[in-house]
């Protein structure tokens, strides 16, 4: 670990977001500006070190765990990976007994064409409904006091190979729900529901011609790459964006200012790039939309022609920070290609793209055209192994989310340090059946650790301090009042370090990895309590969740390759983990 002084706090700061905290947690991201922090502060770097288990619950599905717990009205909300059971536990009880449970019995079908796990993201809970989703594509909203179903909503067809993971959005009066299945061939959306009834308000395609994207007379993209009609059909081959992918199963950012959610697409498909020849809009890029229309107001494409599967659906923060020495409001988004981008919301300029891991698919982003600067020798290509890419297809950093503390004004990176072989082959679409054209093999990165807990210094765009992990960090994090970060590992261990300097300050061991999302919150009696899911799994963890064989390095699309010896440091679970001070 290496540790340079942090920046003074005050000079970054959230946007829509208070230090004071009343103790819930009702959505995954905590906040709008997606800060993941909470400000509670009974623990703190003095008495971490003494905090123990309060309670656990077995959720019954050893499956990959990403939700986060959701902590509203003295109860906990928790959505389990495939069947998507809910589960409320009531806090005001000794042991948090099962207030009520909901079983959505999605379709066992839906299980074929995930395609890296059957994980789910958690719900959001908004004026006493909860909201879901489940892998087979629909949204339900639940009474959240008595676990009664008030609408259910089917968005995806699953013989078109689409499924839903993420965790919805709302935003006033609109249920934010996007699709996942870019190696099946999709074509990408957002939808928004009315949270009163259920009934589709919008959809916007990531595919196909301006109507169906929702680009009108207010686009106003901030690159000429970005400017012109009906980009998301002429930048593809005929029909290509039909099933082209552009998936949306990530994150999505809210500014109530300016009336924008800000998300990311997913990758185009199939992977085999030659086969797409183009930039492949509106595929690997950030999206800025007015929420009540759904219109797009600018993109920006991280990745044109995206050739290793880089995406662009992480995470986005909206902070405040000097820019050439004045405060200004920002975006920053830690994509899988290894580039930390800030941007401007308003207009969706690249202000920076620092690399945050170690790159050599690509050489910088040239700031004039915001356009990536390609490595050649690094492009795959038809019938011959490339060997050594870096970042690998999951990226420098995946969907784990990161968060920030206004105290120390430090973003933390959840995030891995992995490689690749990757050789492209023809590959044919069939509907509902996966579209990928290239064998992948992923391995360790430089220093052979697989994962690291970056503190990212936004005010002088560098690494405040690192710590290394030997398997991916594919937990997200959470950032208390208290000074501490809490994240997980894909073996079980469950941290909190502190958020200045990233020294060690208390450890536990749980019954499987952790890749779920750690949350905060202020118990009926109080006092302050640390959640997380244990369950290894997800695409990082497929060989355990999905019993693979190790010797198969091509498996879980190449994950495999870097992750044989996982079966001996971690095995299946699904157990909610509540910590806490002794009281």
């Amino acid at each position: 670990m290496t540790a340079t002084p942090p920046p003074e706090g005050g000079q970054v700061q959230a946007n829509n977001v208070s230090t004071a905290d009343n103790g819930e947690w009702t959505m995954p991201a905590h906040d709008y500006a997606s800060t993941r922090f909470s400000g509670l502060n009974e623990i703190d770097n003095s008495n971490v070190g003494r905090m123990q288990v309060a309670f656990t619950f077995s959720t019954g599905v050893d499956k990959g765990q990403e939700a986060a717990p959701i902590v509203a009205n003295n109860t906990m909300y928790i959505v389990a990976p495939y069947p998507n059971y809910v589960f409320a536990l009531d806090l005001t009880k000794p042991g948090a007994p099962l207030k009520w449970e909901y079983k959505p019995n999605p379709s066992p079908a839906s299980q074929g064409v995930a395609c890296c796990d059957v994980v789910n993201r958690g719900a959001v809970y908004s004026n006493g409904k909860l909201f879901f989703n489940t892998l087979d594509g629909a949204t339900i909203a639940l009474d959240a006091n008595t676990g009664k179903e008030i609408w259910r909503t089917q968005l995806g067809d699953i013989n078109k190979g689409e499924s839903v993971t993420m965790a919805p959005l709302v935003v006033k009066d609109k249920v934010l729900v996007g699709v996942s299945g870019g190696e099946f061939g999709v074509r990408g959306w957002l939808q928004a529901l009315d949270a009163n009834t259920g009934k589709v308000v919008w959809k916007a395609y990531h595919t196909g011609p301006d109507k169906d994207v929702l680009i009108g007379a207010d686009f106003h993209p901030y690159y000429a790459e970005d400017r012109g009609k009906d980009l998301g059909v002429s930048t593809w081959p005929p029909d290509a964006w039909k099933i082209g992918g552009g998936s949306m199963w990530g994150w999505i950012t809210y500014d109530p200012s300016l009336n924008l959610i800000f998300y990311g697409t997913g990758n185009p498909g199939p992977w085999n790039a030659t086969q797409r020849p183009g930039d492949n809009k509106w595929t690997a890029g950030i999206f800025a939309r007015d929420p009540d229309t759904g219109a797009a107001k600018w993109f920006y494409q991280m990745n044109p022609h995206d050739e290793h599967d880089y995406d662009g659906i992480n995470e986005i923060l909206e902070l405040t920070v000097p820019v050439n020495g004045l405060p200004r409001k920002v975006l920053l988004h830690p994509d899988r290609n290894g580039y930390l981008y800030e941007m401007d919301p308003s207009t969706g300029q690249v202000l920076a793209a620092d690399p945050y891991g170690y790159i050599n698919s690509t050489k910088g982003v040239d700031l004039r055209t915001g356009r990536i600067i390609v490595n050649p020798d690094k492009s795959p290509k038809l019938g011959s192994v490339v060997r050594d890419i870096c970042p690998t297809a999951s990226g420098a950093k995946d969907w784990e989310p990161s968060s920030y503390s206004p105290r120390t004004g430090l973003m933390y990176l959840p995030h891995e340090n992995l490689c690749m072989d990757w050789q492209d082959m023809q590959t044919n679409y069939i509907s509902g059946t996966p579209y990928v054209g290239a064998e992948v093999v992923m391995k360790p990165g430089p220093g052979g650790n697989r994962g690291f807990l970056t503190a990212w210094d936004p005010v002088h765009r560098k690494i405040a301090w690192q710590v290394k992990e030997d398997l991916p960090v594919w937990s997200g994090t959470v950032t208390t009042a208290g000074d501490l970060v809490f994240y997980g590992t894909m073996d079980g261990w469950f941290k909190a370090v502190d958020a200045r300097s990233g020294q060690l300050r208390w450890q536990f061991k749980t019954g499987s990895g952790i890749i779920g999302q750690p949350v905060a919150y202020k118990g009926p009696d109080g006092h302050e309590y640390i959640a997380v899911l244990s369950g290894v799994g997800g695409w990082s963890g497929a060989i355990v969740s999905g019993n693979l064989d190790p010797h198969d390095k091509t498996s879980a699309l190449g994950f495999v390759g870097a992750m044989a010896d996982l079966k001996q440091k971690s095995t299946p679970g699904g157990t909610l983990y509540v910590f806490t001070l002794p009281h």
